[in-house]
C-alpha cells in the first residue's frame, strides 16, 4: 500500500497529488510508511515574472493575494481594472519604471491614489486591444479597460494618430538605445552584433509582426553587417531554429536566457540594466554608437477618452524633471528634440 506523506513548507512538485495537497507543501511517497520520506525539490520560480514583488500595482485594497510566479501571474497588467481614473497602455519596454513613476505621480496628485490601471504589452498588441474596444482575454479571464493614453515609440504613436485612434499631438519624452543581453559572465563570449550569426549562439529576438523594436534591431544589424547579417538573424536562423521569436520580448528574452533556452538577444539597454539591478543572472554587451539605434518614446491621448485632464497630467508629468529623473535611473535620456 502507498502512503502519502506531506512535509510542510515546500512547494508541491507532483501533478498526481496536486488535487489532494494544496500549494505550500512538499510531497513524498513511501511504501508501507516506515522509511524516511523523499523530498521533492520545488521548481525554481524566483526568476519568473513578475519581478517587482507587487510594486507595479497601486491598488490600496488587494483582498486575497494569489500570485504563482511560474504559473499564474498576469505580469503585464497592473492596478485595479474596476473604474480607473486613468488608464495607460504602455509599450512594455519600461514596465520596471512604472512603479516609481506611478508612485511619484500619485504623490503629486493624491486624488488618483490607487486609481490607475496600466498595461505593458508590446505596442502592436496594445493597438489590437484598442481596436477591440479595450477588451482582452488572458487565459480564462476576459475584461475591458479602454485606454486614456497610448505610449510607445514616436513612429508608432504618429501612425495611430494618422489612423484615427489617437489625437494629436504626439508628445516625446525620453530616448533609449540598444544592447545585447546575455547570461551573467557571457559564457558564449558574444562581443558584437556580428556574433549573432554564430551557430553556437541561440537567439531570442523580438517578433517584427508586433514588436516595434525589431525594426530598430534590423537597422542596427544592417549597420554592423549589411543586409546579409539581418537576413541571417531574422530569416535564415529562424527557419533553422537558431533564432526564437518572442511575443513579449521584455519578459521572454531575459527569462529564456536565465532558463538556458537562449544565449543572447538584442533588447533596449534599460531592460538589461533593470535585470542587473534586480540581481538576476543577466549581463549585457554594449553596441558601438555607429551601429546602435536610438528610439524616441512618445505618448498621445486616446480619442474619446473620458479622463482627458488625468491623461494630460500624465503626459506633462513624464516630461517633467521628476519624471525624467526616474527614467534616467534605467539608462533613458531626456528627449532634446525641438518637436515631434
Amino acid at each position: 500500500m502507498w502512503i502519502l506523506r506531506v512535509a510542510s513548507g515546500t512547494m508541491l512538485g507532483m501533478a498526481a497529488v496536486a488535487a489532494v495537497v494544496g500549494a505550500g507543501s512538499a510531497v513524498a511517497l513511501t511504501e508501507n510508511a516506515p522509511s524516511a520520506p523523499t523530498t521533492i525539490a520545488p521548481p525554481d520560480s524566483s526568476m519568473a515574472p513578475p519581478w517587482q514583488n507587487g510594486r507595479n500595482n497601486d491598488a490600496v485594497s488587494r483582498g486575497f493575494e494569489f500570485t504563482v510566479p511560474d504559473a499564474d501571474n498576469l505580469a503585464d497588467f497592473h492596478g485595479d481594472p474596476a473604474h480607473p481614473a486613468l488608464s495607460l497602455y504602455v509599450g512594455g519596454n519600461y514596465f520596471f519604471a512604472m512603479a516609481p513613476l506611478v508612485q511619484a505621480f500619485e504623490k503629486k496628485y493624491p486624488e488618483y491614489k490607487g486609481r490607475l490601471y496600466w498595461e505593458t504589452l508590446p505596442p502592436g498588441l496594445l493597438v489590437r486591444q484598442m481596436k477591440a474596444g479595450g477588451r482582452v482575454t488572458v487565459g480564462n479571464m476576459t475584461w475591458t479597460v479602454k485606454p486614456d493614453v497610448y505610449l510607445a515609440g514616436l513612429g508608432a504613436v504618429k501612425k495611430q494618430i494618422e489612423d484615427g485612434l489617437l489625437q494629436a499631438p504626439a508628445v516625446p519624452y525620453v530616448t533609449n538605445t540598444l544592447t545585447i543581453m546575455v547570461a551573467s559572465g557571457n559564457p558564449k563570449g558574444v562581443k558584437s552584433l556580428a556574433d549573432l550569426d554564430r551557430d553556437d549562439v541561440k537567439l531570442a529576438m523580438p517578433n517584427p509582426e508586433f514588436e516595434g523594436i525589431a525594426r530598430q534591431i534590423q537597422s542596427s544589424l544592417e549597420k554592423a553587417g549589411g543586409k546579409d547579417l539581418a537576413q541571417k538573424v531574422y530569416h535564415d536562423r529562424v527557419g533553422r531554429g537558431g533564432t526564437l521569436l518572442t511575443h513579449i520580448h521584455h519578459r521572454q528574452t531575459p527569462l529564456w536566457i536565465m532558463q538556458g533556452r537562449a544565449d543572447a538577444g538584442v533588447t533596449w539597454q534599460s531592460e538589461a540594466m533593470f535585470q542587473e539591478q534586480a540581481g538576476h543572472p543577466i549581463s549585457h554587451v554594449d553596441i558601438p554608437a555607429d551601429q546602435n539605434t536610438t528610439a524616441i518614446y512618445a505618448g498621445a491621448i486616446v480619442k474619446g477618452t473620458q479622463h482627458r485632464k488625468a491623461a494630460q497630467r500624465w503626459l506633462e508629468f513624464i516630461r517633467s524633471n521628476e519624471g525624467v529623473a526616474i527614467f534616467k535611473q534605467y539608462g533613458f535620456q531626456r528627449y532634446e528634440g525641438k518637436g515631434a
